[in-house]
C-alpha cells in the first residue's frame, strides 16, 4: 500500500467506524475504573497494532511502541512514544527502559522472543504474545487450548528467518509460532498471556482474506460461492481483537486463549447474506460442491477466501474461554461495511488488485465449467 498521511488514516478509520473517539465524561469513567498502565507494544503500525494503540490511549495508559518506522510512518497520535529498531539484532532502543506490559504483535520466529525477552526479562511485568490458532497439530474435530500443538522438523529453529519460512509455502509457519509460545513462557513463567487469533479480518486487512467477500458482493450479479452454505466459518475483527487484548492486560490475565469469532456457529451462507444484506447488494450465489472446484483448481483460503475446504474443523476452535474472560464481538454487518469503506479509500491501482479471491475471469470461467457440466448431464 501507498504511505498515507495521518490526516488520510484518521479519515480512513473514521469512514470505517474504527475510530475510538470517547467524550471527557467517558474518560473520566475510565480514568477511576481503569489503572493506567506503561505499555510497549512490539509493532504497533500494522493490521492490529493501532487499534490496540488507540484503545489504550482512549483508556488513559501510556503506550510506546517498537518497530522499524517502515510502515504507516506518521500515523500515530503524537501521545504515542516510537522507538525506532529492529527484532534482527538491532534493540538497543529497549535497554535500561520499564513498562508493565509488552505486547509482542509481530513476533513469528522464536530467535526474535528469546532476544528482546533478554532485555526485557525483570523490566515488564508481563509480557503478552500474539500467537495463532495454526499452533495447533490436529484441527479436524475443533480444538481447544489443550490441543496438541505442531512440531518443527526443520535444523535449527533458532536459525530461521522469515524468508525461509514463506520459502516454505508458510509450512513452518504454525511450528515456529507454538516454539515461539514456549520460549515466552520459558523467559516470563506465570507472566505471561498467549492469545490464539484465527483468520483476522476488517479495515487495514492488506491480506483480502476476507475483504474480497463485501467487494465482491457490492459488485453484484452471480457470485461463485464455495461448498455449501453450512460450511463453518470463523474470523475476528481485528478492533474486537485489540480492545480485548488490552483488557485483558487490565485485568492482569495470564494463560492462553483461542480468539476468533462469532459467538455462536455460523454458516459460509449465513455470512454471505449477511454482508449482501449489509451492503443491499444484488448478488445472487451459485452453490459449487468442493470437487469441482478441486477439480477447477480453485483453492480454499487463497480463492475463496474464509472458507477452510478440506480443513472446516479449523473453522470449529473453541472459544469458551475467551468468551469466559469477556470477548465480544462487533455485528459483521459492521465489519463488512466498515472493510468495504476502508478499501474503497485505497488508491485506484490497490482496488484493482485483490490479494485474495478469484479474479473476475476465474470466476466467471469456473461458472461456465460448472454450467456446461451440468448441461452434459441433464
Amino acid at each position: 500500500m501507498n504511505r498515507t498521511t495521518r490526516r488520510r488514516f484518521l479519515r480512513v478509520c473514521t469512514a470505517a467506524g474504527a475510530t475510538i473517539a470517547l467524550s471527557i465524561r467517558s474518560r473520566s469513567l475510565f480514568a477511576s475504573a481503569v489503572k493506567p498502565l506503561r505499555i510497549l507494544i512490539l509493532g504497533g503500525t500494522g493490521f492490529t497494532g493501532p487499534y490496540q494503540v488507540r484503545y489504550a490511549l482512549s483508556r488513559g495508559h501510556k503506550v510506546t511502541t517498537f518497530n522499524r518506522g517502515k510502515t504507516h510512518p506518521g500515523e500515530l497520535p503524537n501521545e504515542v512514544e516510537q522507538l525506532i529498531g529492529d527484532r534482527n539484532g538491532q534493540l538497543d532502543a529497549l535497554k535500561g527502559r520499564k513498562w508493565d506490559i509488552a505486547i509482542d504483535n509481530p513476533t513469528t520466529l522464536p530467535a526474535w522472543v528469546r532476544d528482546a525477552a533478554q532485555i526485557l526479562k525483570g523490566n515488564v511485568d508481563r509480557y503478552v504474545f500474539i500467537s495463532t490458532v495454526s499452533v495447533y497439530a490436529d484441527t479436524n474435530n475443533g480444538v481447544d487450548e489443550t490441543a496438541p500443538l505442531a512440531k518443527y522438523d526443520g535444523p535449527d529453529a533458532y536459525k530461521e528467518t522469515l524468508e525461509a519460512m514463506k520459502a516454505s509455502g508458510y509450512k513452518t509457519y504454525g511450528p515456529l509460532k507454538a516454539l515461539s509460545e514456549k520460549e515466552t513462557e520459558e523467559w516470563f513463567p506465570g507472566k505471561t498471556l498467549i492469545i490464539r487469533p484465527g483468520l483476522i479480518v476488517g479495515p487495514r486487512d492488506e491480506t483480502d482474506r476476507f475483504t474480497y467477500w463485501p467487494v465482491r458482493i457490492d459488485r453484484g450479479g452471480e457470485v461463485l460461492a464455495p461448498g455449501t452454505s453450512g460450511d463453518p466459518v470463523q474470523f475476528i475483527d481485528a478492533r474486537d481483537l485489540a480492545e480485548w487484548t488490552i483488557r485483558m492486560v487490565e485485568n492482569r490475565e495470564t494463560g492462553i486463549y483461542n480468539a476468533t469469532g462469532p459467538t455462536k456457529p455460523l454458516g459460509i451462507g449465513n455470512m454471505l447474506d449477511e454482508i449482501k444484506g449489509a451492503l443491499r447488494s444484488d448478488a445472487k450465489f451459485t452453490w459449487l460442491p468442493a470437487e469441482f472446484l478441486k477439480q477447477q483448481k480453485v483453492e480454499a483460503w487463497s480463492d475463496m477466501p474464509v472458507w477452510a475446504g478440506d480443513e472446516l474443523g479449523l473453522a470449529r476452535t473453541k472459544i469458551d474461554r475467551a468468551r469466559a474472560k469477556g470477548l465480544t464481538f462487533r455485528p459483521l454487518a459492521e465489519t463488512a461495511r466498515d472493510t468495504l469503506a476502508w478499501f474503497k479509500s485505497l488508491p485506484q491501482d490497490r482496488q484493482s488488485k485483490l490479494h485474495a479471491g478469484l479474479t473476475p475471469e476465474r470466476e466467471a470461467e469456473a461458472l461456465a465449467a460448472w454450467k456446461k457440466q451440468h448441461a452434459l448431464s441433464s
